[in-house]
């Protein structure tokens, strides 16, 4: 019984975050802070763009933050277009990519035009001229990042996406659990809503345009999904007992949750469209932290059936469950990648020691990612490159990104409040 009731603890439905540690007021932007950057990335200049501060610094960062690259600090020379760059200065100074741009008003807006230069092959590989409204300068750093990334590496940028989170604050003596949503270096923070009772769990419907999570507002835990533009919100479930743990089919037609409606905890599947529940896990043991699969016709969820809480994988078509983790005492918090082969996980070997993970999901091996010891909700990025979770670093609940192969992390810590329950948005 003990062990199934710290598993309970330690599932999507957990009140852990009620025992955080008192902190004070805040609302601030995270603060981005590279922990570990990787030993050998090759150089890539961004030159400040001409009549512009805007676009260089956070194009500069998204670069270095995807792990791939190291910006080069000291430019050898300062040109704005390919016409402009001396090829042998840059030889020279070692730095492979150079990114020349200039801006230009035109009426309310901004004619932004850059290129990426290639100095080893001398060979200018991307140029563009784009055009952007004076509050969308951000918005097109980041869309020029991405842009930068997929040339140079084949695989598509996540630096334009959002990643929600719940951030914990000390207010006039009393706790309030704010959803934000903010840009994927923290930036750019949208309050989603509002609540002295804890908020959980938030999950992106495969659009984009909504989240659903868990809330406590009515005193017993019940799952909402609200329009991120209108701000309107239904209830989905509000059953007796636990309801949490939302996840959406890739088609958003349908939704996975835990609900103890009928006794144990176990999975269900929700048709968005008639309210119509299906009850896929029926057995003694706690079924949890569904998720589906990228093709829709599986998903993964943790259960304690095997005496620990360990990942299975239940297939639609027949109704059938498999155990995927073994190695460790504790594998939770499962979330695949979205080409199928990785998932990622909550793993603890022995102790108390919870780690994120990363499993193969063809041979099985599990590596894991990171040293802090209480980690917990991973997502991954759109593109399946790096993963966001919520972590404790000196007292204090943040979140943290780190490469799929553990060379590059960066944290994302609020000024004063605690950050829980990370969700990476799918991209668009």
């Amino acid at each position: 019984m003990h062990n199934r009731v710290q598993f309970l603890k330690n599932s999507a439905l957990s009140l852990a975050m009620l025992c955080l540690l008192p902190i004070a007021p805040s609302h601030a932007e995270l603060q981005l802070e590279i922990v570990k950057a990787p030993d050998q990335a090759p150089q890539i200049a961004i030159v400040p763009f001409a009549s512009d501060s805007t676009l260089q610094p956070i194009i500069q960062s998204d670069l270095q933050r995807s792990g791939k690259f190291a910006s080069s600090a000291n430019l050898p020379a300062m040109p704005t277009s390919s016409q402009d760059i001396n090829r042998s200065v840059w030889q020279n100074a070692q730095i492979p990519y150079v990114v020349v741009g200039q801006v230009r008003q035109s009426g309310n807006n901004f004619i932004v035009q850059y290129e990426l230069v290639d100095i080893q092959k001398n060979t200018r590989i991307l140029g563009e001229t784009i055009n952007v409204p004076a509050n969308r300068m951000r918005a097109a750093a980041h869309l020029i990042a991405d842009k930068i990334y997929q040339a140079l590496t084949g695989i598509k940028g996540d630096f334009s996406g959002r990643i929600a989170y719940v951030l914990l604050d000390k207010v006039n003596g009393g706790r309030v659990y704010t959803l934000q949503v903010a840009d994927t270096d923290g930036q750019q923070p949208r309050t989603v809503l509002s609540s002295k009772e804890p908020l959980l769990s938030p999950t992106w419907t495969p659009d984009g345009k909504k989240i659903a999570y868990v809330s406590f507002e009515t005193g017993r835990p019940a799952i909402y999904l609200q329009d991120l533009a209108s701000g309107s919100r239904e209830i989905l479930a509000q059953y007796k007992g636990l309801n949490g743990a939302p996840s959406f089919s890739p088609d958003g037609q349908n939704m996975l949750f835990t609900s103890s409606k009928d006794g144990e905890p176990d999975i269900y599947q929700m048709n968005l469209a008639t309210k119509q529940l299906r009850r896929l896990t029926n057995d003694n043991a706690i079924d949890t932290e569904a998720r589906y699969a990228p093709d829709g016709k599986s998903f993964i969820f943790t259960s304690d059936r095997g005496g620990s809480p360990q990942i299975y994988r239940y297939n639609l078509d027949d109704g059938s469950s498999r155990r995927l983790t073994f190695k460790g005492s504790f594998n939770a918090r499962g979330s695949i990648s979205k080409d199928g082969q990785t998932l990622a996980l909550v793993h603890r070997q022995s102790g108390q020691t919870f780690q994120i993970a990363i499993q193969d999901l063809n041979s099985g091996i599990l590596s894991i990612l990171t040293q802090t010891p209480l980690d917990e909700s991973p997502s991954f990025s759109p593109n399946g490159q790096m993963i966001v979770y919520a972590t404790r670093e000196a007292g204090r609940g943040l979140l943290s990104i780190t490469s799929i192969d553990g060379r590059f992390r960066m944290r994302l810590p609020s000024q004063t409040g605690e950050v829980r329950e990370a969700s990476w948005a799918p991209s668009n």
